[in-house]
C-alpha cells in the first residue's frame, strides 16, 4: 500500500521516518508544490534548537517534549552522523515569558535553573537556562533523507500538484499526508484560511568561539545565536519574526539590525572578528490556532482516500515535527494495520 506525501521537509521527512521505522510502508513518493523554493530556504535558516518560544496548547506541548525526547536520542547515539548536539542554551524575555509553557517544559529540560533577577541584563524581567538540541538543519535532512533511502528504501520523486487529490496518482495509493506547509493556504483541496507566512531572517556567520545558545525575546524582536553543529564553526545569527510578510528578499539594513542586537546580547559575538557567509530569509508556515494534525476522508476519482493533515508548525518544525508525525501515524492506524499483512517485510 503506498502512502503519498507531499510538501515541507521536516514534517514530511517525520512522517515518512514513522511510517518506515514501524514498517508500514515500502514506497512513499513525495511531491513538492509552488511553494517549494521558499520552504527550501527555510532548512539553511530555521532556528535550529528546542526553544520555549513557540506554542504553548497542549498539542504543542506535547509535541516538544516527544521531540525532546526523540533529538536527545539522536544526539546520544549518533550524534555526528545525525548532525544533533547538545548545547547550553539560556533564554531570556522582556515580559514575564510563557510561564505555563516554561512550568511544563521545566519537568524534563535537562539542567534546567530560573535565573536570578540579580544576574539578569537590563530590560529582562525573567530568564532560564537549559541543554537543549541544535541541529545542523541542511545536514540533518540529508542524514534522514540518506537513510530512508538507503536503510528503508523509500523512493522520493518531486511532482507539482494542481490539487492535494493528485497525489493519490496510483489506484493502490490509501492514504495521503499533507505536509505542504505554507501551500496548505492555497492548494485546491486544502486551502486553509487560517494559514500565513511570517517572515524571518538570519545571518550564517563564521565564528568558531561560539559554543552556546542565547536567545532574548522582545515585544517586536527576537535575537538569538545559535552554533551550529558539524560546521565546523558556523553560527546562525537572528533574527526576525514579522508575522503576515510574505516578502523573501533580505535587507542590509535587518542584517546591520541583526548584527548590532546580537554583538549587544552576547559579547563572545565581538570578541573575536566575525566573517559573514551568507543572508538567509525565509517564511515559516504559521497557522491560527496552531498547527494541524487531522485526518479527513476525500474522494478520488470515486474511490474513497484518507487524507492526514500535517502542516502549520510555524518555527517549530525541528522541535515539534516527530511529535506531529507519530501522532499524524497514529491517526491511521486501523487502515495501516488492515495492509500490513500485504507490505513487503523483508526491506524493512
Amino acid at each position: 500500500m503506498p502512502a503519498f506525501v507531499p510538501g515541507k521537509a521536516k514534517t514530511k521527512v517525520g512522517a515518512i521516518s514513522k511510517l518506515t521505522y514501524e514498517g508500514k510502508a515500502t514506497w512513499i513518493p513525495t511531491a513538492f508544490v509552488d511553494s517549494f523554493r521558499a520552504e527550501v530556504v527555510l532548512l539553511h535558516y530555521a532556528k535550529q534548537e528546542l526553544n520555549l518560544l513557540y506554542g504553548s496548547n497542549d498539542n504543542a506541548l506535547r509535541w516538544d517534549r516527544w521531540g525532546y525526547a526523540h533529538l536527545s536520542q539522536l544526539a546520544s547515539e549518533r550524534s555526528k552522523e545525525a548532525y544533533v548536539q547538545w548545547t547550553p542554551s539560556t533564554e531570556l524575555w522582556d515580559d514575564d515569558g510563557p510561564r505555563d509553557k516554561i512550568q511544563h517544559m521545566s519537568e524534563y529540560l535537562k539542567d534546567f535553573r530560573v535565573l536570578s533577577d540579580a544576574g539578569l541584563s537590563e530590560g529582562v524581567k525573567f530568564g532560564v537556562s537549559f541543554m537543549t538540541l541544535t541541529v545542523n538543519a541542511p545536514e540533518h535532512i540529508k542524514y534522514l533523507y540518506h537513510r530512508l533511502q538507503g536503510q528503508y528504501g523509500v523512493r522520493f520523486s518531486r511532482q507539482k500538484l494542481s490539487c492535494i487529490e493528485s497525489a493519490s496518482d496510483s489506484p493502490s495509493t490509501k492514504i495521503i499526508f499533507n505536509c505542504t506547509g505554507l501551500a496548505s493556504g492555497t492548494l485546491p483541496g486544502v486551502a486553509d484560511p487560517k494559514c500565513y507566512p511570517t517572515r524571518g531572517q538570519v545571518l550564517l556567520v563564521r565564528a568558531p568561539h561560539v559554543k552556546t545558545n542565547i536567545m532574548r525575546h522582545g515585544a517586536d524582536y527576537e535575537t538569538y545565536v545559535i552554533p551550529r553543529p558539524g560546521s565546523n564553526g558556523n553560527v546562525i545569527l537572528g533574527g526576525y519574526m514579522q508575522k503576515g510578510v510574505g516578502d523573501g528578499s533580505t535587507y542590509a539594513s535587518e542584517a546591520e539590525s541583526i548584527l548590532a542586537r546580537t554583538r549587544a546580547l552576547c559579547p563572545e559575538v565581538c570578541q573575536e572578528e566575525v566573517e559573514v557567509l551568507a543572508a538567509f530569509a525565509g517564511l515559516r508556515p504559521s497557522r491560527e490556532g496552531g498547527a494541524r494534525v487531522e485526518r479527513e476522508e476525500i474522494l478520488v476519482g470515486g474511490r474513497r482516500r484518507t487524507l492526514v493533515h500535517n502542516y502549520g508548525a510555524g518555527g517549530t518544525g525541528f522541535q515539534a515535527g516527530f511529535g506531529m508525525a507519530v501522532e499524524s501515524v497514529a491517526l491511521v492506524k486501523d487502515i495501516l494495520e488492515e495492509t500490513r499483512r500485504d507490505v513487503p517485510q523483508a526491506r524493512l
